[in-house]
């Protein structure tokens, strides 16, 4: 058994004194681990840091055998993406996410959106946007999506302000007024609204993937949001306002 494909490197853990067992994802065959003879290598430790892409070639006896992998480096991020707080908490992250995947099942939407999100983590205009973006595809995939373009009350598309808290579906200003201290926060722009995504609406979008991931995905499975969730939004908050100050 044996398959050829690009891969972004998530993490690595040791396996013996020189081995290491590389966690890849790729387009077609998700979530994949596999034996890396020689990962610590001078030569290989560089390749397999997280968000670099790779031309991953892994073999095994049977198909459900981990495997293992030849790597070679097609596009190396890893250096970039450590030169902050906001790139390195944000490729932290984007691999814990992935995590949440069964292992071995394709999402390709979601690798695609990975790959957009790794390039544009060190642009402060656009990661925390582009982070969020990929929660809210994340819940999708997952199985447990978000309707933010129609009112649940009135079907209208227009002024949606909110979102219900049970259905995780939009809900306009007046037909929510009622009930408006129950009801979580839809900032504009996740509204198919033209307005920016300005700093106010990046934590409001925040806030609001935090509430259906913590109910529908970390609690069932009695785990903890991951640490650096909340440093990669402390380094979107204090992003923005710099910029703000600068323009």
């Amino acid at each position: 058994m044996e398959w050829h494909e690009e891969a972004i490197v998530l993490g690595v853990r040791r396996h013996g004194e020189t081995s290491v067992i590389a966690e890849l994802v790729t387009r077609a065959r998700g979530r994949h681990l596999g034996l890396v003879r020689g990962g610590r290598s001078r030569r290989m430790q560089p390749v397999l840091q997280p968000g670099n892409l790779v031309a991953a070639h892994w073999r095994a006896r049977l198909d459900e055998h981990m495997g293992t992998y030849v790597l070679e480096p097609l596009l190396s991020r890893a250096g970039r993406l450590m030169e902050t707080p906001l790139a390195l908490s944000g490729v932290q992250l984007a691999a814990a996410h992935i995590r949440l995947l069964p292992e071995r099942d394709p999402h390709p939407q979601l690798y695609d959106g990975l790959t957009v999100l790794l390039d544009h983590l060190t642009d402060e205009t656009s990661a925390g946007e582009l982070m969020l973006r990929f929660e809210l595809k994340l819940l999708e995939e997952l199985g447990f999506g978000l309707d933010l373009l129609a009112c649940a009350a009135t079907g209208q598309a227009h002024d949606l302000v909110y979102v219900s808290p049970k259905s995780g579906r939009a809900v306009s200003r007046e037909a929510g007024a009622p009930w408006a201290d129950k009801l979580l926060a839809l900032p504009a722009f996740l509204a198919g609204g033209n307005e920016a995504a300005d700093a106010g609406a990046i934590e409001a979008g925040f806030r609001l993937t935090r509430y259906f991931l913590a109910r529908h995905v970390y609690e069932p499975r009695g785990l903890d949001e991951p640490l650096m969730r909340s440093s990669f939004i402390t380094a979107v908050a204090r992003s923005l306002p710099k910029r703000a100050q600068q323009s």
